[in-house]
């Protein structure tokens, strides 16, 4: 439930009073009123009604005399960490946010609320009270354009709890994961979600809803039309819940309920299909220069465009795929289109799982560019008790180094003005970020040396991978790939890349993610080599993990068989690569 505090009443006021006025304002009361002198207590038992009710009535109704405030009821206890932020503008990008929320302290997760609101809501929650409740000082009233931020407590019942296990249990109690629950247990749910136009949502649905329910019934699916979604807009959200199977068959078949009501009513000679995917999936389905999708159109005989990435805001975190095409071949190209997102996606879980057991408590709603995929993503956390054991592997984080290169003309973004971007991303990351002065005038990448323990390694690189793909530093469908060179002991070495290149072949098959381990080198003061990945930012991040992991193996064997001798520092040996498959 959704307790709210009712105040500044009158001593007139009774309860029936605040039953009209919610009523009278479309916010009906179901439960009791809880009415005190001069206060009320509500519940209501959707967050959506709580935010609307707040921000409908608080500072902006006057019953008896008096306007009267309206607020979650949190108890003093409670008052910890979490709090809620309401009437952020729609279209401010997530940097911004993700920047102005560190200003004040270490963010440990930052959640979006869908709510039916113009104006977009964000749950955070900061590493301390004390954070919390500098940020609630400084942020409340906070303009933006013409945008005034309002900020609430909201219950934190881990406020007592020691801060680390605090954060593995908040991921798994949030997400919805029992206690003795698995994410990995259970099937993923990746629906498919539609753009249809709003002038044939009605013969979807059908008399009394006849339509839609012999559709269901027959794809064995679950259908959610979202009407009530952007009042007013040309098209409305559908997402459909069910087999791969289930939602092609209910896409095909509301295809041409549409196409049929197209010619009856003669609005339309052709009615596009268009899907809608999480950007951060986008990129794996266009392909290396546009190669997976000139090869869908080319097998179904359509014509597939995609939105441009500068439509992207906090409350929109989705892109279209239209598909233009005869009905059978626009249900030929979404077969092939979700298979690409679906695989996309089941691999950026499986990093997501292994990230969690690795670094458990680690939320992804941190990170820019993936934080809006968090309403599609299972919690990486798994079960409870499970992250809270396995997090004592980190109780003494152990700083990596990262040597990451990006395009030289991108460094400005990276830095930012007076240095500014660059301190903002590493307070919030945790890490130490720097860049390499440049070899020479006309090298085309520059190296950002990036020193922290994994979870800020992950942090710091993801809003690294991100600030390239907004700031266009890639062609918008081409997929963000960076090199990345990490240090290995050279004990280790011939142990990543295996007999026969074997290790080497099997991680690059599971991540996706070329690895290379160059031969002949001279080890380091530290008999260390180098080991280079080039990826997407997930195949990275799983193969940074994945090697580190054999590292730790052969330290627990103590097995260390130098090879060679000597320095060679990461930046010239990128400049000359042997590729070891």
């Amino acid at each position: 439930m959704n307790k709210l505090y009712i105040g500044n009443l009158s001593p007139a006021v009774t309860a029936d009073d605040l039953r009209q006025l919610f009523g009278d304002r479309k916010l009906p009361l179901t439960g009791p009123v809880l009415l005190k002198a001069g206060y009320a207590f509500v519940d209501y038992p959707d967050q959506n009604w709580a935010i609307r009710a707040i921000e409908t009535l608080s500072g902006k109704v006057e019953l008896h005399g008096k306007v009267m405030e309206v607020d979650y009821s949190v108890p003093k206890k409670l008052r910890s960490r979490k709090l809620q932020i309401r009437n952020i503008p729609p279209h401010l990008q997530w940097e911004v946010l993700d920047g102005l929320l560190a200003q004040y302290g270490t963010v440990e997760n930052v959640e979006q609320v869908n709510t039916d609101t113009e104006a977009a809501v964000v749950n955070v929650t900061y590493a301390t009270r004390e954070e919390a409740r500098g940020a609630v000082e400084k942020l409340s009233g906070h303009q933006f354009e013409s945008y005034s931020f309002r900020i609430s407590y909201i219950p934190d019942e881990d406020g007592s709890a020691p801060p680390r296990s605090r954060r593995g249990d908040s991921s798994s109690r949030e997400h919805g994961h029992s206690p003795g629950g698995s994410a990995q247990s259970k099937q993923l749910d990746f629906p498919l979600r539609i753009l249809v136009p709003t002038q044939f949502v009605g013969a979807i649905i059908g008399k009394e809803g006849l339509t839609i329910k012999n559709l269901t019934k027959q794809t064995q699916s679950k259908v959610d039309i979202h009407r009530k979604e952007n009042a007013g807009a040309s098209e409305k959200p559908v997402t459909i819940h069910a087999s791969p199977e289930g939602a092609s068959e209910a896409c095909r078949m509301i295809l041409e309920i549409m196409q049929k009501e197209a010619d009856e009513t003669k609005t339309a000679e052709e009615v596009p299909l268009k899907i809608l995917a999480h950007n951060s999936l986008v990129g794996r389905l266009i392909g290396k220069e546009g190669r997976n999708l000139k090869k869908i159109e080319q097998g179904t005989g359509t014509k597939i465009t995609i939105s441009p990435l500068q439509d992207l805001t906090i409350y929109n975190p989705e892109r279209t795929i239209t598909v233009k095409g005869t009905i059978e071949a626009c249900s030929s190209a979404e077969v092939e289109i979700m298979r690409k997102l679906r695989e996309a996606y089941e691999n950026d879980m499986a990093t997501v799982n292994q990230q969690g057991t690795l670094i458990p408590g680690l939320n992804l709603s941190a990170l820019g560019i993936f934080s809006t995929g968090l309403s599609m993503l299972p919690s990486a956390a798994g079960p409870r008790g499970a992250a809270a054991a396995s997090y004592n592997a980190f109780a003494m984080p152990e700083q990596e180094v990262v040597y990451l290169f990006i395009p030289t003309q991108a460094v400005g973004a990276i830095i930012g003005k007076k240095g500014h971007h660059i301190k903002q991303l590493a307070r919030f990351a945790g890490a130490s970020i720097k860049i390499a002065p440049a070899e020479g005038p006309d090298v085309s990448e520059r190296m950002v040396i990036i020193t922290g323990p994994p979870e800020a390694q992950f942090k710091a690189q993801g809003r690294i991978f991100g600030k390239l793909k907004e700031e266009n530093f890639f062609n918008p469908k081409e997929e963000v790939k960076l090199q990345a060179h990490i240090r290995v002991p050279s004990s280790a070495a011939g142990r990543v890349i295996g007999k026969g290149g074997k290790t080497v072949n099997e991680l690059q098959n599971l991540t996706s993610a070329e690895v290379i381990v160059p031969r002949d080198q001279t080890p380091d003061e530290n008999e260390e080599v180098i080991v280079k990945i080039i990826g997407h930012f997930f195949a990275s991040q799983t193969a940074q993990r994945k090697i580190r992991e054999i590292v730790q193996q052969v330290k627990q064997q103590e097995q260390k068989h130098p090879q060679g001798a000597g320095p060679s520092p990461p930046q010239q040996q990128h400049q000359q690569q042997q590729r070891t498959k």
